[in-house]
């Protein structure tokens, strides 16, 4: 069956359940968001059916949680009884993001889906759950502890690791943190964060997938035939840690800003401290990059880059001037 309407499916879900009125709409747009992106998955390989196994059971224990607390808040009849249940309902929505410390299935169900799939799970499928944890009642305690937990176990975890699609899931984790942080601030930070953050992995994922890469040794023996390449692939993962001057930086230096201008000092600390560990898992990526030699005599390599990939990174690298030129509209 054409994939087009399981895309479709999955986009209406999404948007179904973020402008949903009621508890049992939002549980309805959920679902119809899981289904939809399960024949999506498909595919020949023996690791991508293990991942969606793995993938249909946890949304499938987080949804039966979801719709328990949404039953346990219709019947609730204190406030303090309420407020438990609100706690159990956005754990169940954390844990369907892949936040940490519920985030104990993300980088196994990444590591064995292809790229195209992983793009999905890293961007779009976060979009639902972080906007309806937000848009209803919680805690700021609550949320801070999940922020907490994704930058750090977000960043540690991602340091042995030699998968790329496991680096990515747990780089994910760790912007996972980010992202809460900015609905802190603002919904334009949020948006503004979301946006980059999409472009890079995009790029990122373009360069992987046209290479295939999918682990950290093929990184050297294939980008070894193309030096272009090699950067995009290098500046780019630098600009998803954050480092200045790549775009990468701009929305997180926006989020520390608003934090401690709304007086979150400890939190927009403990958020660059964290941030600080996980550059050591972008630098041992980037340094590796060109630890090997560089023969000129093979340069003419069949994979040429086109212009709409080198277009696309260079928005995701001209950090610097888009920040010039934007700063001021935020």
């Amino acid at each position: 069956m054409n994939k087009i309407m399981f895309y479709s499916t999955l986009i209406m879900g999404s948007i179904m359940a973020i402008s949903g009125t009621s508890w049992l709409t939002i549980w309805i747009g959920l679902e119809m968001n899981l289904l939809s992106i399960m024949p999506i998955m498909k595919d020949k390989l023996k690791s991508t059916s293990e991942a969606m196994i793995k993938y249909f059971m946890v949304q499938a224990m987080a949804s039966t949680i979801l719709l328990f607390s949404i039953l346990m808040f219709q019947l609730a009849s204190t406030k303090m009884m309420s407020a438990s249940t609100y706690f159990i309902l956005n754990s169940a929505l954390f844990m369907k993001m892949g936040a940490a410390p519920l985030h104990f299935w993300y980088p196994e169900v990444l590591s064995g889906l292809p790229w195209k799939n992983n793009f999905i799970m890293l961007t779009w499928q976060k979009i639902a759950p972080m906007l309806i944890i937000i848009n209803t009642s919680f805690s700021i305690l609550f949320i801070s502890l999940f922020i907490v937990f994704s930058a750090l176990l977000g960043s540690l975890q991602g340091f042995n690791q030699i998968c790329l699609r496991k680096i990515l899931a747990y780089s994910s984790i760790n912007h996972i943190g980010w992202m809460l942080a900015s609905f802190l601030c603002t919904h334009t930070i949020w948006l503004f964060y979301y946006f980059i953050y999409t472009l890079i992995n995009m790029n990122i994922i373009i360069i992987l997938q046209k290479m295939n890469i999918f682990y950290m040794n093929q990184i050297n023996k294939l980008f070894s035939f193309n030096l272009k390449m090699k950067m995009m692939y290098m500046l780019n993962f630098l600009s998803l840690s954050g480092l200045p001057p790549f775009l990468g930086f701009i929305p997180k230096w926006l989020v520390v800003n608003f934090l401690v201008m709304n007086n979150f000092l400890s939190l927009s600390l403990i958020l660059i401290i964290f941030t600080l560990l996980a550059l050591f898992m972008y630098f041992r990526i980037t340094f590796s990059t060109f630890s090997f030699f560089y023969s000129k005599n093979i340069l003419n390599y069949k994979n040429k880059i086109s212009y709409t990939i080198f277009f696309i990174n260079f928005l995701a690298l001209s950090g610097s001037f888009i920040q010039i030129l934007s700063i001021n509209m935020i």
